[in-house]
């Protein structure tokens, strides 16, 4: 029974995203003719291992400024719930998120050994932003900014370096949309927290433009994303099954049409926090799916 209440202060339902980022870093790769096993799954842990630590140090840092002793909790925002239901230590819960951190460091320093120290920069950049995340940054109207670099753009060029042993042009435009879909599912899951984030010091893009005019910018950043994909396409940067991804756009639209209709209802806000998170999950998949169809063409 401890050992599951461990597992769901990770919550896990959201480290699925972290694995599909490397399934598209490595296929983009494996388009090219590189793969390596090790590797892989080494990225897999790191990546999964790093996320779970984001997770864990946010739970342990809003329980201690308040601000989930008063959020109402969605299946999709407001944290894990554990220390507030009194189920861990907020001291162990500290301990295990550090502790998730140092491990994913030292796997990214054992890659970047094996593969190319130019993958340090990444590593060097990624644990402060981890650590600092939900203390610092959130409250500096940039954490959906590191949010969409952390979880979105950098895991996927940093996969890619893993196996290739370089960077290219034509994975950083294939990370592009990565980072804006990972960005948006931050962006749109602090709609509901509004109210308490505000009160716990928090200021991040909803509180600073408030929820009708973030609504805006969260549909203007869905829209970058599909056109970062099409303008890949047309530019030759990515292959043209990419365009396979365009059939999660339905589910943005839902999204985007909850949102605007329930910006300010939090429990009518559900389903567009639940399209969103089929939204980011399913595009990502299907642009990894491009990638590995496209190499045996």
């Amino acid at each position: 029974m401890k050992l599951k209440i461990w597992f769901l202060e990770t919550r896990p339902q959201f480290l699925v995203l972290s694995v599909i980022l490397v399934l598209l870093g490595t296929a983009i790769s494996w388009n090219e003719g590189h793969f390596d096993g090790l590797r892989f799954v080494l990225t897999a842990i790191g990546l999964v291992l790093a996320h779970a630590s984001v997770n864990v140090l946010n739970d342990y840092s809003d329980y201690k400024s308040g601000i989930d002793l008063e959020t109402k909790r969605t299946p999709f925002s407001g944290g894990s719930g554990i220390l507030p239901q009194k189920l861990l230590q907020p001291e162990a819960a500290y301990k295990f998120g550090v502790g998730c951190l140092l491990v994913a460091l030292l796997i990214g320093i054992y890659l970047a050994y094996v593969s190319g120290w130019q993958l340090l920069p990444l590593i060097i950049l990624g644990g402060p932003v981890i650590y600092f995340y939900t203390s610092h940054l959130t409250k500096w109207v940039v954490g959906e900014l590191w949010a969409g670099l952390g979880l979105g753009t950098l895991p996927v060029l940093g996969t890619y370096f893993v196996q290739t042993g370089h960077y290219s042009v034509a994975a950083l435009v294939a990370s592009l949309a990565p980072g804006l879909l990972t960005a948006n599912l931050l962006f749109l899951n602090e709609f509901p927290d509004f109210g308490p984030d505000k009160k716990g010091g928090r200021y991040h893009l909803v509180i600073a433009l408030g929820t009708r005019r973030a609504t805006w910018l969260y549909a203007l950043l869905m829209a970058m994303t599909y056109l970062c994909i099409l303008a890949g396409v047309v530019l030759k940067l990515m292959p043209a099954l990419s365009l396979i991804a365009f059939h999660s756009i339905p589910f943005a639209v839902h999204a985007i049409r909850v949102a605007f209709k329930h910006h300010d209802n939090p429990p009518a806000l559900v389903p567009a926090l639940k399209a969103n998170v089929l939204t980011v999950l399913l595009t990502d998949a299907m642009l990894a799916l491009a990638y590995l169809l496209d190499g045996f063409r």
